[in-house]
């Protein structure tokens, strides 16, 4: 069973780096978040505090559409193109298909949201330039550029000498090339001196990013859980429809919860993304402890439980022939 799962989960995480909006999402979302540095320019209060925002909801909006549209295409199609069926025949117990698809997937998104949590930490690290005395960070502008260059040059010449798949191979590389550009920024300061380490290590942000990794996962097993039944139009709308009450779901449901038994019933059912989002915490620097970071943890883990069980049970009567 558990060679079958592994074998499930592999063949799901190679599917989904190597669709092509797998990588077009990536890019999109790496492009916005260098452009918010400087976007983050145009305000009357702390520019950082808005690039933080801005960076965070730009990954989750970016997570949950790449969630979604990889779920789509790594279950949806294969069931709609009868793939499967070479698959349940070997046979694989339809749970462990499932399982397997969900970690696959969840490996792939967990790629792109390394990558983008190294390239928002090496913008937290250059900072908006709020005045025009303010010099760019030099440090970060090469280590980061250089790592996107060599990426792009790499998954090129992959591609090119040993028919490697670009957009996999690109991937491969910006999560090693940016995590050691950003390894580099530690002990360099802005003016190209030795400093310590955790000068610009931000254990709040890591929190934040932790977290916010988590809410993504958990939009893969809303994912998931659709795609066993629906196709890539409908599981994108479940998952805004789960995006947008999760993120408001104090306001649309907990203010009725002692009122409304369909709002508690509601309130408990819809994940609450607020408890996963850190975003106003570190703006308005408000601590984040370790305890907090568990139970948020917990509570997460506890819902994608609950979604992936309901995705196997959707599964299991499903007609794939």
């Amino acid at each position: 069973m558990f060679r079958q799962f592994f074998a499930v989960a592999r063949n799901a995480y190679l599917e989904s780096i190597r669709q092509s909006i797998f990588v077009v999402i990536l890019l999109l979302v790496m492009g916005l978040l260098i452009l918010n540095v400087p976007l983050s320019s145009y305000t009357f209060d702390d520019d950082n505090k808005l690039m933080v925002d801005l960076g965070l909801s730009t990954i989750l909006l970016g997570g949950m559409f790449l969630s979604a549209f990889t779920a789509a295409g790594v279950i949806s199609r294969e069931i709609e193109n009868r793939t499967i069926l070479t698959v349940i025949s070997k046979p694989i117990a339809r749970p462990v298909f499932i399982l397997g698809k969900f970690f696959g997937i969840a490996a792939a998104v967990t790629l792109a949201l390394w990558i983008w949590s190294t390239l928002m930490l090496m913008s937290i690290r250059h900072g908006v330039l709020q005045t025009a005395s303010d010099t760019a960070d030099g440090p970060v502008l090469t280590f980061g550029g250089l790592a996107i260059v060599g990426a792009l040059a790499t998954a090129a010449l992959s591609n090119y000498m040993f028919k490697r798949h670009f957009g996999a191979t690109l991937a491969k590389w910006l999560g090693i090339l940016l995590a050691i550009a950003y390894l580099l920024t530690l002990p360099i300061s802005k003016e190209w001196t030795l400093q310590p380490l955790t000068t610009n290590f931000d254990l709040q942000m890591l929190a934040a990013l932790f977290l916010l990794s988590q809410a993504i996962w958990l939009f893969c097993a809303v994912a998931v859980t659709a795609s066993t039944r629906m196709g890539q139009v409908a599981t994108l709308a479940v998952c805004a429809v789960v995006f947008f009450l999760g993120l408001c779901s104090d306001y649309v449901f907990g203010r009725f919860e002692e009122t409304s038994a369909v709002a508690a019933w509601l309130y408990s059912v819809v994940p609450n993304l607020q408890v996963l989002w850190l975003a106003d915490a570190l703006t308005q620097q408000h601590p984040v402890n370790l305890q907090y970071v568990g139970l948020a943890t917990a509570y997460c883990a506890l819902f994608i439980s609950a979604l992936i069980a309901v995705a196997v049970a959707l599964f299991q009567d499903r007609q794939v022939a």
